[in-house]
């Protein structure tokens, strides 16, 4: 199934901030396509991953869900798809490190921890707590970065979830990472 038209999943988000959960059905399934697409992009390179890209979707779906009130168009519903994405592979980072450290259990023998995970997943951390210093300076800094890293958006496809011009997004993009190259160096 392809995209719908802008004006078909603005208007089921219009029916679903109304509270019609019809419309919200209707409009998840008329981009489910797209975010599996975005997923798998967020997804491929984390090896050995155990969260899949139809896990992912579904949980993004779920804390979706929660929001459906706050969607005004097309292009915002992609823009808070990709920072739900990026709070559950955040969440889920966070999870495999509380049990690689133990979270309470007994201990586990060196040779059953996967450093090179627990490095992603620390690495991913620091990613995620530069991203919210990020936030704090450069707000629309923050959610390119969020659409184009965490979501996998192309520059147009960011362009269109913030509602600015491509050209924006290259400039906020190169500036992230260079503050964000700098901050985690």
């Amino acid at each position: 199934m392809s995209v719908p038209p802008d004006s078909a999943l603005t208007q089921w988000l219009a029916r679903a901030r109304a509270g019609d959960g019809e419309a919200l059905r209707q409009a998840f399934a008329g981009v489910y396509a797209e975010l599996r697409r975005l997923a798998h992009r967020q997804l491929a390179g984390e090896p050995q991953r155990t969260l899949d890209t139809t896990g992912l979707v579904h949980e993004a779906f779920l804390r979706l869900h929660g929001h459906a009130g706050e969607v005004r168009d097309r292009g915002h519903f992609f823009a808070l798809a990709a920072r739900v994405m990026r709070q559950v592979v955040v969440d889920f980072a966070r999870e495999r490190l509380s049990e690689k450290r133990g979270s309470g259990e007994r201990g586990q023998p060196l040779d059953g921890i996967d450093i090179a995970e627990a490095r992603e997943a620390e690495h991913l951390l620091a990613i995620d707590e530069a991203l919210r210093r990020l936030a704090e300076r450069e707000p629309r800094q923050a959610q390119v970065v969020e659409c184009r890293y965490f979501a996998g958006l192309t520059e147009p496809e960011t362009a269109e979830a913030l509602g600015i011009g491509e050209r924006s997004v290259q400039r906020d993009w190169q500036q992230a990472r260079a503050w964000l190259r700098e901050q985690l160096a």
